[in-house]
């Protein structure tokens, strides 16, 4: 818990206690049980998804709508705030590692 008595989410928590951290590869996990869980994704496991492949298009083939539902998710899960440059969250949003990389990067 905080100084103040809460805990409101993953990211709070970590701030709080700087000797509790999670590495990329846990970061990726969570990503990959978030994506699963919050999008509902019928005959995919998080065992499926390759934190490389690309989460649109060609790879894992989710829409704008999912978009949303994930970045949501993230953001309540890990406390980060996203770009409100579509440019610079096309980039964030490219695959697993890029997404483990930001949320990474908010953590410091």
């Amino acid at each position: 818990m905080c100084a103040d008595g809460r805990l409101p989410n993953l990211m709070m928590f970590l701030k709080c206690n700087k000797g509790i951290f999670m590495t990329n590869e846990e970061i990726q996990q969570k990503i990959k049980t978030i994506i699963v869980s919050s999008l509902e994704l019928e005959d995919v496991t998080e065992n499926d998804i390759d934190s490389a492949s690309p989460l649109f298009g060609e790879g894992l083939g989710l829409d704008s709508i999912d978009a949303l539902e994930l970045g949501m998710a993230l953001k309540k899960t890990f406390g980060i705030e996203f770009s409100k440059d579509p440019a610079e969250n096309k980039k964030i949003f490219k695959s697993v590692k890029t997404l483990a990389d930001f949320i990474e990067g908010s953590m410091v």
